[in-house]
Parts: C-alpha cells; structure tokens; sequence
C-alpha cells in the first residue's frame, strides 16, 4: 500500500486495453499496475477491469486461478472501475450472455452484451457523466454493452441515447465506454478519488 496522495491502482491485465488505462491512471495521480496472479491483488489500492472481450476475459480469470479473489476483492469493498467488458464483469445479471459466463457481481443492475452493435458500428459521442466537472466526456463506444435495470442502491450516472451507461454502487463504477482511448483522464480522476477516500 502507498500513500494517500498517491494510490496503487491495479489493471486486470488477462485481456484487453491494459496499457491504456495504465498510462490514464499514472496520469490521474496514481501508480498503476498491471495484475495477474491473485497475490498481487493484496498490493493494489483499487483495481481497472478493462474493455476486452467478456466472455474470453471469464474464461481466462477461471483459468488463472482470479476468479475467487476477485470477488473476494470486490465483495470487501474495495473500488473497482470496469469499462465496456470490464461493466459486464461487475454486474450482477447479464443478458444475451453464455450460459457460463461468469461474474463478479458489485453492482445490482442487469446488463445486455454487445448492446450498441457490432464492432463496425461502433461510435463515439459526447458524455455527461455526475460528478465529472468541465462539460461531456467523448466515450469511445466499441461492442458496447448498456444497463437494461439497476436496483434501488445504484446510482445512474450517464445515459446516452436513452440508455444507461454509466453507474455508480458504492465502491464499484462502471462504465459502457472506453475512457482510456480519449486523452481525457476525468473519468480515471474521479475512480482515483474514490481509492483515495477508500482507503482513508
């Protein structure tokens, strides 16, 4: 564990965009690493779940034995950020999923993969996200899931198009766009700020 000021903020690194959100978390205030083996989970403050693929990613966290220590890891509240793949794993129910794809719960909302289309309608669109000050983020939407229903806990905090992609329970944020391929780092600012209040 680090200092305060400076939290260490892991990136599940089985699959996906991990450098980027790596240099988006270093750029944020934070040291960033990328994680793969359960016992470097005790190291980090917070922890990424990139964009990928989830299903792959479900597989692949079965097979490395971080499955188990990642729910143990969320459900002692520590602060997980998940985006695009990343939404899907900390949700709680998903829809048009494989009947074996696993995952981490955190947050009570019900979750449609793929939902925005296939990876050649993919888009990006100006954001309002609660909480993040300075005007809409650009999200970068790539297959992109959106949340169908949220429980009573969980606080929404963008839409676009009519649709959830933003939410917010407790110490897990998730988003259905990509952040990290913006040069925009408020998204990550605010995911170190909830590390930092976190851990005090």
């Amino acid at each position: 564990m680090t200092e305060l000021s400076t939290p260490t903020i892991g990136v599940l690194a089985l699959q996906g965009d991990v450098r980027e959100h790596l240099k988006a978390l270093t750029d944020a205030g934070a040291q960033a690493r990328p994680v793969r083996r359960p016992e470097e989970l005790a190291d980090v403050d917070g922890l990424v779940i990139p964009g990928g693929e989830s299903t792959t990613m479900s597989k692949l966290a079965v097979a490395f034995g971080m499955l188990e220590p990642l729910r143990a890891f969320v459900r002692y509240a520590k602060p997980v950020y998940g985006t695009c793949a990343g939404m899907i794993m900390v949700a709680d129910k998903l829809l048009d999923a494989r009947e074996d794809q696993e995952t981490l719960g955190g947050i009570d909302m019900i979750v449609r993969r793929n939902a925005f289309g296939r990876q050649n309608e993919s888009f990006e669109a100006a954001v309002e996200v609660a909480g993040i000050p300075g005007g809409p983020v650009e999200g970068v939407f790539i297959r992109a899931p959106w949340v169908e229903s949220v429980g009573a806990a969980v606080e929404v905090l963008a839409t676009y198009g009519g649709h959830t992609v933003a939410v917010r329970q407790g110490n897990v944020l998730a988003t259905s766009f990509h952040p990290e391929l913006t040069g925009d780092h408020r998204v990550h600012a605010l995911f170190v700020e909830m590390v930092r209040a976190s851990a005090e």
